[in-house]
């Protein structure tokens, strides 16, 4: 199911760049959240981490996710789509350092190590709150 026009650009205007999202795991029926920086582009939600991470182990056991935001919750499929700097990964690598451009290279990333990966979250279902307007996914 997709958004309809409107929804769509108000997703794009308003995740379209960097933001702190809460995302949420879940093992052994035991939740997890944490804080994430996350860009939205075509449904889909992208986040820089690390392969060995906590949440990398939860999503590989179970790869259902949440993610909540401003006036925004969702479910989604998390998927590794490997290390940032794969040649498949260049034109969305490009794309992140655009929207994580305040602080991509203030060191906390080590680019070189493959365990530096792009996490996709792809949106299945969702609720969009904006100017007292519903829009569901």
């Amino acid at each position: 199911m997709r958004w309809n026009g409107e929804a769509e650009k108000i997703m794009e205007e308003r995740f379209g760049g960097d933001n702190e999202m809460a995302l949420a795991t879940c093992r052994d029926n035991m939740p997890s959240v944490r804080t994430v920086n996350a860009t939205y582009l075509q449904g889909c939600f992208y986040i820089i981490t690390y392969a060995l991470s906590r949440k990398m182990e939860d999503i590989r056991d179970n790869p259902t996710v949440a993610l909540s935001g401003e006036w925004f919750s969702c479910h989604g499929t998390a998927e590794s789509l490997g290390w940032f700097g794969r040649e498949e990964n260049r034109a969305l690598a490009a794309h992140l350092r655009q929207a994580f451009a305040s602080w991509i290279d203030n060191g906390h990333n080590d680019f070189s190590d493959e365990n530096t990966i792009i996490l996709q979250v792809r949106v299945t279902d969702a609720l969009l709150l904006s100017h007292g307007r519903r829009f569901e996914k």
